[in-house]
């Protein structure tokens, strides 16, 4: 699995739902940066996207920018609204 660091823009738009795009989050800036490209994926303005999503376009921006103390709840409604999903797994001793 790549980090996300490792991943560009153009790497996830080629990306389709049935080849299971994943990606390791280590930060609140690559969550964003995870949105950002589902939301450009879609052809979607922010505000569009917010509104799909039942958020406040002030609130996709700050998510998009990596902002770390956002309402996890509406994280959640985001990742869900772009059919993205949270799988926490435990971390092995060397990672």
């Amino acid at each position: 699995m790549k980090s996300v660091a490792d991943i560009t823009d153009r790497e996830y738009m080629k990306t389709t739902p049935q080849e299971g795009f994943q990606a390791l989050a280590k930060d609140p800036a690559e969550i964003g940066k995870i949105v950002r490209g589902a939301r450009k994926k879609a052809g979607l303005r922010q505000a569009q996207a917010a509104a799909l999503c039942g958020v406040g376009t002030r609130f996709l921006s700050d998510l998009e920018n990596g902002k770390p103390t956002l309402h996890l709840g509406k994280v959640l409604k985001v990742l869900h609204g772009f059919g993205l999903r949270v799988k926490i797994e435990r971390k092995g001793f060397a990672q």
